[in-house]
């Protein structure tokens, strides 16, 4: 059985379709370092198969949000150019800004797929339709996870479930016809 064959099967765990992706940033986005230059700008390292990941979802109509406890001006010029409006930084009840996200955009907890890598992320974990985690989160973070990353965060994290994601709702075929 391929891959392809054995995410299939998993179509039904992610029903009704997903419309929201939520990510955290630190550990997600990024590998979770965080470099500082001399006057004490903040410097992070994105991978591109994770921008390109996002591109593909909101090509597909889908919503992207990002919340993360730390703010970065970094974070919010990358945002801007994968096209990404809503941008949550600073956040210390990320359960909050997702409660007032779902109202705000009208959808239902089981639309909402959510990456996290941090004990902070369990909370939304745990109420959203499609918990996931990257390959390098806490114990306690893949524990909640329906799917685990290949690769850990900041090194295509995004883009793998992003493409676990589109598999599971039978949107890859679409995602593809795009670069035939």
């Amino acid at each position: 059985m391929n891959q392809i064959e054995k995410v299939s099967q998993t179509y039904e765990l992610i029903s009704p379709e997903v419309q929201l992706l939520i990510l955290d940033v630190d550990g997600v986005l990024t590998d979770g370092g965080i470099i500082r230059d001399d006057s004490g700008q903040q410097i992070k390292r994105f991978h591109v198969r994770d921008g390109s990941g996002l591109v593909m979802w909101r090509r597909l109509n889908k919503q992207v949000a990002l919340i993360t406890g730390k703010e970065s001006l970094v974070v919010q010029h990358r945002a801007e150019e994968l096209g990404i409006q809503y941008v949550y930084q600073n956040v210390s009840n990320k359960l909050e800004i997702y409660d007032d996200l779902l109202e705000q955009l009208g959808f239902n907890a089981q639309q909402v797929a959510y990456i996290g890598d941090d004990l902070p992320d369990l909370p939304i974990m745990r109420r959203c339709g499609v918990p996931i985690a990257v390959a390098d989160a806490a114990a306690e973070v893949r524990a909640e996870a329906r799917y685990i990353t290949q690769v850990g965060g900041g090194h295509g994290a995004v883009r793998d479930a992003i493409e676990w994601l589109c598999k599971s709702m039978n949107l890859w075929e679409q995602v593809l016809a795009r670069y035939r």
